[in-house]
């Protein structure tokens, strides 16, 4: 009897310690994170440097001043009365990988929610390519229907000139003659053929004689 009294006894103890201060109650895990009022961040994994928005929720009135947000990772944040969202840049430093904790305040109430840091950095948009400029000595061939034109006209070394008549003798043309000397050679023959015939005639009349 004394041999089975004992196992009953240890069994009452532990029901008993089982529904007093063996066991922690219920609320008092997590009892820092049960607030009045719903609140979130968004995205909540975000590469270093990016950007979350903070949300809180007013629908149900429990959150009606400016709610504050913080965290280790970007400066803390005010959502103002009457709006229920804000943003925040994460800092870009921060250690890829790691959980951190963010906490919203609003009324005297506060709670706390993760964020975690993604393994790497937001890749930046690609550049617009820009096309390489054109090589002297390299051309582009024509479009269809359009013949290639030279981009430096050949042009003769020494221009030729028109050749000109080849003058026969020494005493060229009545075209090289001055018209004075014409004139003076006129009157020269004209006088020598005056003297002439005058000449003959007395040469004629002393013959008569």
């Amino acid at each position: 009897m004394r041999m089975r009294a004992i196992p009953v006894a240890a069994a009452a103890l532990l029901g008993a310690c089982a529904l007093t201060s063996c066991v922690p109650a219920a609320g008092a895990v997590g009892q820092g994170d049960i607030t009045p009022f719903g609140f979130r961040v968004v995205p909540a994994t975000v590469p270093p440097g990016g950007e979350v928005t903070l949300r809180v929720d007013r629908a149900d009135g429990t959150c009606k001043g400016p709610a504050t947000v913080s965290a280790p990772v970007f400066d803390t944040v005010t959502i103002p009365r009457g709006r229920s969202t804000a943003k925040a840049v994460v800092d870009p430093d921060v250690e890829p990988g790691g959980v951190y904790q963010v906490s919203f305040t609003c009324d005297g109430a506060s709670g706390t929610t993760s964020l975690t840091i993604a393994g790497h950095s937001p890749t930046p948009p690609p550049s617009p390519s820009v096309p390489a400029p054109s090589h002297p000595g390299h051309h582009r061939p024509p479009p269809p229907g359009h013949p290639q034109q030279p981009e430096h006209p050949q042009q003769p070394e020494h221009p030729e000139h028109p050749r000109k008549g080849v003058h026969a003798g020494e005493g060229g043309t009545f075209a090289d003659l001055d018209p004075g000397r014409i004139g003076l050679g006129a009157v020269l023959i004209a006088g020598a053929l005056g003297a002439a015939y005058h000449l003959s005639r007395r040469r004629g009349g002393e013959d008569g004689a």
